[in-house]
C-alpha cells in the first residue's frame, strides 16, 4: 500500500468507519429481517411444536389445545415406532420409492431433455419443453383422475381398451403393477423442475467454449462429457439436492393415485404414513403425537442426506470466492 493510501485512511476518524460500517450491516439485516421472520414463524416455530408434541400422548380421544396440561411421555412415540412391524416395510418402500424416481427421471431424464432440447431448433426445443411442464402446472386431482382413466379395469380404462382392440388379455395395473404407475406419475412431475434447472445452465455456457471444444475436434458427446457436466455441477448438485427432499416428503399424488395400497402399505411411503398416523388414521383414531414422531424422523433424515450431499459435490469448492493473485 502506498504512503498517499495510508494516509488517506488514517486522515478519516475511527468513528466515521465504524458508523459506516454499523449501517451497512443494519442495511443488508433490515432487508433478511422479513424473510427471517416468515422463516421462524411459518418453519422454526412449527417445527418446534411437531418436535414437542412427538413427546406427548395426544391424539383425537384426549385432544386439548392446552399444551401446558398434555400428557409428556418422552421418547415413548419413538420407541413405538421402531417396535412398529410395518415401519421397516414403510422405511424401504421410501428409500425405493426415493432413489427409483431420483435416478430415472428426476435427474437422468430431466438431464436428457435438456440436452436434446439445447441441440436442436431453439424453438421446437421451446415447445418440447413446455409440453413437459403440463404435468406440474396441472392441479394433482385433475392430474390423477387423468391417469386413473388410463389405467383403469375394463372396459374404461384406455390402456385396457387399447388392449382389448388388439386382441391382448387387460389387466388391473393398479393391482399388478402399483410401483410403476407410482414412480411414473411422480416422476413426470420431477422431469420438469430439473429440465428447467439444466436447460439454464447448458445454455449460460459461454458459446466461445462450446465452439473452441468443436474446433478441437471433440465430437458432441465428448463436448457435453469435459465440457458440459463439468461446468453445471452446482446446478446438478441443486437438483438432487432439492428433488431428493421433495420426494421424502411428497404424498399427495401416492394417496390420491393408491392411498398406500392396493393391500397393506404395499406403495406406504414415510410421509404419507405420517398424515395417516396424525390426520388419517385408519382405525380412525387420530394419533398426532406419533404421527410427528414419523414427521421428526423425516426431517432428520432430510437434515443428513443435504449434509453428505453437500460433502460429496464439495459444495464450499462451489461457493468459495475466488482468488485474485497479487503481482
Amino acid at each position: 500500500m502506498s504512503e498517499q493510501a495510508k494516509s488517506s485512511d488514517s486522515s478519516v476518524p475511527r468513528g466515521i468507519l465504524g458508523s459506516n460500517a454499523l449501517k451497512s450491516y443494519l442495511g443488508a439485516y433490515g432487508f433478511m429481517a422479513p424473510a427471517g421472520i416468515l422463516v421462524i414463524v411459518f418453519f422454526l416455530i412449527p417445527v418446534a411444536i411437531v418436535l414437542y408434541l412427538s413427546l406427548t400422548n395426544l391424539a383425537s380421544s384426549n385432544f386439548t389445545s392446552n399444551l401446558a396440561i398434555m400428557e409428556f411421555i418422552g421418547l415413548k412415540n419413538y420407541q413405538t415406532l421402531l417396535n412398529d412391524q410395518f415401519a421397516r416395510k414403510i422405511f424401504f418402500n421410501t428409500i425405493f420409492y426415493v432413489l427409483v424416481t431420483l435416478s430415472i427421471f428426476n435427474v437422468s431424464l430431466a438431464l436428457l431433455v435438456s440436452l436434446l432440447t439445447t441441440h436442436i431448433d431453439r424453438s421446437a426445443g421451446f415447445v418440447f419443453r413446455a409440453l413437459w411442464i403440463l404435468p406440474r402446472i396441472t392441479s394433482p386431482v385433475v392430474y390423477i383422475l387423468i391417469w386413473k382413466r388410463m389405467i383403469a379395469e375394463a372396459p374404461f380404462g384406455i390402456i385396457n381398451q387399447f388392449n382389448e382392440a388388439l386382441g391382448q388379455p387387460t389387466y388391473n395395473y393398479i393391482s399388478t403393477n402399483p410401483w410403476v404407475f407410482v414412480v411414473v406419475v411422480n416422476g413426470f412431475i420431477g422431469v420438469s423442475f430439473g429440465m428447467i434447472i439444466f436447460t439454464s445452465a447448458i445454455e449460460s455456457i459461454p458459446k466461445d467454449l462450446l465452439n473452441a471444444s468443436l474446433v478441437d475436434g471433440s465430437s458432441k458427446l465428448q463436448r457435453i462429457r469435459y465440457v458440459i457436466m463439468p461446468l453445471i455441477r452446482w446446478p446438478l448438485l441443486f437438483v438432487v439436492t432439492y428433488q431428493t427432499l421433495s420426494l421424502l416428503t411428497s404424498f399427495v399424488e401416492i394417496q390420491l393415485l393408491t392411498d398406500g395400497g392396493p393391500g397393506l402399505y404395499r406403495t406406504e411411503v414415510w410421509s404419507l404414513t405420517a398424515y395417516h398416523r396424525a390426520l388419517s388414521n385408519y382405525f380412525g383414531n387420530a394419533q398426532w403425537g406419533y404421527g410427528s414422531a414419523f414427521a421428526v424422523l423425516l426431517v432428520m433424515i432430510g437434515v443428513v442426506l443435504a449434509v453428505i450431499y453437500m460433502r460429496v459435490f464439495r459444495f464450499d469448492e462451489l461457493i468459495a470466492e475466488p482468488r485474485v493473485e497479487a503481482l
